[in-house]
């Protein structure tokens, strides 16, 4: 895939994305920065936007997620990013406006945000992000999430209402009842709505399965 900002200075944004995603680790690793990359550009060339504002969002939009873990959910880490991303591209040198509308983008990125996206860039983001926390990949990253805070396997019986986030009973399935579900009815696009139905449909099967092996029923 073909990089919008060029090889050099993409390489120079990974690299000080990876200083704070390495720390974080587990499911918002580097690995995941990389994927919403792919996947921003991939709806973005289809949308029209501007990929230079999208590439550098997508490789920027995590690195205030570590002081969000660390804070236990107080921080935003989305306002957080939007803080560092600000000094991280005036030393490279984008202009002012660029400066806002990537970090608007990643300021508005987070689900539970009290920012929404208003820009096109920002609404791609979005939904490339989320679609990363859906389907296949998203599983997998739930059960990752829950094994770094020290959760159990599954509470299929409890109410989430009565359960905390970063607690041991923040489960994979609570995070699809509490926001996984949810994702198909929050896109933003027409691009990520269709790709966002196909992965809820394997979500569903995936922990109707879960639920029959646990509980013994054919």
């Amino acid at each position: 895939m073909e990089d919008p900002l060029g090889p050099e200075l993409t390489a120079e944004l990974r690299t000080i994305s990876a200083r704070y995603c390495l720390q974080e680790g587990g499911s918002h690793g580097p690995d995941h920065s990389e994927r919403v990359y792919r996947t921003a550009l991939h709806i973005g060339k289809q949308m029209g936007a501007r990929l230079d504002i999208l590439a550098a969002a997508a490789i920027l939009h995590d690195i205030g997620r570590k002081e969000e873990t660390a804070s236990r959910g107080t921080v935003c880490h989305a306002e957080r990013g939007a803080e560092l991303a600000q000094d991280i591209l005036r030393r490279l040198g984008f202009s002012g406006p660029d400066r806002e509308a990537i970090c608007h983008c990643i300021r508005a990125h987070r689900f539970r945000g009290l920012t929404r996206p208003q820009t096109l860039e920002a609404k791609i983001l979005f939904d490339a992000d989320k679609l990363d926390s859906i389907g296949a990949i998203g599983i997998g990253r739930a059960f990752l999430f829950a094994g770094q805070i020290g959760a159990c396997l599954h509470n299929p019986e409890m109410d989430p209402a009565e359960t905390a986030s970063y607690s041991n009973q923040d489960t994979a399935y609570r995070e699809f009842q509490v926001k996984m579900s949810r994702v198909r009815d929050q896109m933003l696009t027409p691009v990520g709505r269709e790709l966002a139905r196909r992965r809820h449909r394997f979500m569903e099967i995936f922990f109707d399965e879960l639920n029959r092996e646990i509980y013994g029923r054919p």
